[in-house]
């Protein structure tokens, strides 16, 4: 049957907004066609004339106003977009901060940037409203011990509130990316996305760090090195220069590829493709042999303990054939005689007896005893170490070498604050494993598996070392913490979507 002829009259066309113009002009037709070429070539104009009356500053600081607003803008209203470029910040941050040639706290930035995601969550919940996502172990666990640390801003024992405002930055409010990763991370395909994205950072920072070893330092690195003979004495140990890549130092450079080795071994249980897995196996090797021109002894042995876990958590005969061959090879390896520095080195990892830095440790901890049972709230955020030294420097702490993160928790925090950091590191590891175990996805079963033993060498390595303090091992320890609580919700939204056909 034919309808009827109509004519269209008195329908009016429904007026477009200013902002869905603008969206249109910008985003989607590019700026195309004569207005658009109108604006560029007016901004030329302008930008000429401001250099010419001006000079290169105020023209630099127009271009780089230009290029903030619409970063900015990403940040908040494209929430992948801001979770990639902040987790790639973290990795590049200190490499860039060692080149000196932007006179600007980077931490400053990556603060910035923390809000700038925060404030996007606030205005993704005022459109639709979503607070299901935050709950969880994990996340009260977090919000209990972000509010612990900024209690300690009323300890009576601490010496100075100035170090207290420099160190929550580091040890609270980067947690809250903890919830920007658990709300943004929403499709298995973004994960996967973040995981790549991961491990290309890792394989960068692998390859610097060869380039290092059997090419040399760069004349910014070198002039870092010798620009305190205190760096040059940790650092230069046994006739050669302990790697850093692009990190901090060799701690934090050492940590961060143990961890991405793991992921990648955790990856490999997965139903991949076979050129997916050969990929994998290549980031192994690279990280694995790279974190050993760290001299790092704390990362050596995260290894051999996180692969006991998983010998564990998958439970089986080949597992255990393969766990048995690896144990009879890396017994080989500590004790074969060798002349090589790097191995050497390696080999005194796993004979702490010999070790006159690991002895002298377990004095200054003996020592500090008495003082972390005698304050229960510690002796405040930034009272050892370099802000210690700084901004109290004549308290008893400011002296005292941490040189561990529990025991830093536990002088700074006290032994209640140690307590909470603790059950943290507990119901991570709890929430993960049992998510492994129940999760029904191949796919996601391996990440979670990978998060568990990232997870589990973040929490042996914070005792030799200080672990989850500097970027990108805070961000990434997380993102961690994240994707555990993730792998669970997705497979969940999987197995509902199933049982619905």
């Amino acid at each position: 049957m034919e309808e009827p002829f109509q004519i269209p009259i008195g329908q009016n066309k429904k007026k477009r907004g200013l902002l869905a113009v603008l969206h249109d002009f910008f985003l989607v037709n590019k700026m195309g066609g004569p207005f658009g070429l109108l604006i560029f070539i007016g901004a030329a104009i302008f930008f000429s004339i401001v250099v010419a009356k001006l000079g290169m500053v105020p023209g630099v600081l127009l271009v780089l106003l230009m290029i903030g607003i619409p970063f900015v803008a990403g940040i908040i209203f494209y929430p992948e977009f801001g979770v990639l470029t902040f987790i790639v910040a973290a990795y590049f941050i200190m490499f860039i901060g060692r080149m000196n040639i932007i006179d600007f706290p980077l931490g400053t930035l990556m603060d910035g940037m923390e809000v700038l995601l925060i404030l996007g969550i606030f205005i993704q919940q005022k459109k639709q409203s979503n607070w299901a996502l935050f709950k969880g172990p994990i996340s009260v666990i977090i919000i209990i011990w972000i509010l612990y640390n900024f209690i300690e801003v009323i300890n009576p024992t601490a010496e100075s509130k100035l170090a207290w405002v420099y160190t929550v930055r580091s040890v609270a409010v980067i947690m809250l990316t903890f919830f920007v990763f658990l709300y943004n991370i929403r499709t298995i395909q973004f994960l996967k996305l973040v995981l790549k994205v991961w491990l290309g950072l890792s394989v960068i920072a692998a390859l610097y760090a060869y380039k290092q070893q059997f090419i040399g330092f760069t004349s910014f690195e070198e002039a870092w090195l010798y620009s305190d003979p205190e760096i040059a004495g940790l650092l230069f140990i046994g006739g050669q220069w302990r790697k850093f890549s692009i990190f901090t130092d060799p701690v934090a450079f050492s940590y961060n590829m143990v961890v991405s080795g793991l992921m990648c071994i955790g990856l490999l249980s997965g139903p991949f493709s076979k050129r997916t897995k050969i990929l994998l196996g290549i980031t192994l090797f690279l990280c694995f042999t790279s974190m050993l021109f760290s001299g790092t002894r704390g990362a050596y042995v995260l290894p051999p303990v996180a692969l006991a876990l998983y010998s564990i958590l998958k439970f089986n005969k080949q597992v255990m054939i393969g766990a048995l061959v690896g144990a009879i090879g890396f017994a080989a390896l500590i004790f074969v005689p060798t002349s090589n520095p790097t191995i050497y080195r390696f080999q005194t990892a796993f004979k702490p007896s010999d070790d006159a830095s690991f002895n002298v440790r377990k004095i200054n901890q003996k020592r500090i005893q008495p003082f972390i049972q005698s304050h229960p709230l510690g002796g405040g955020l930034g009272s050892t170490g370099m802000w210690g030294k700084r901004f109290s420097p004549n308290s008893f702490l400011a002296n005292f070498p941490p040189d561990s993160g529990y025991v830093r928790v536990a002088v700074e925090a006290g032994w209640l604050g140690l307590l909470v950091f603790c059950t943290l590191m507990f119901i991570i590891l709890k929430e993960g494993i049992n998510n492994y175990y129940t999760i029904k996805d191949p796919t996601l079963k391996s990440i979670c598996l990978a998060m568990i033993l990232v997870a589990f060498a973040y929490h042996v390595g914070n005792y030799p070392q200080e672990a989850i303090v500097q970027f990108p091992s805070n961000t990434l320890f997380y993102l961690v913490a994240a994707i555990i609580v993730i792998t669970k919700r997705l497979d969940n939204e999987q197995q509902q979507l199933i049982t619905q056909k």
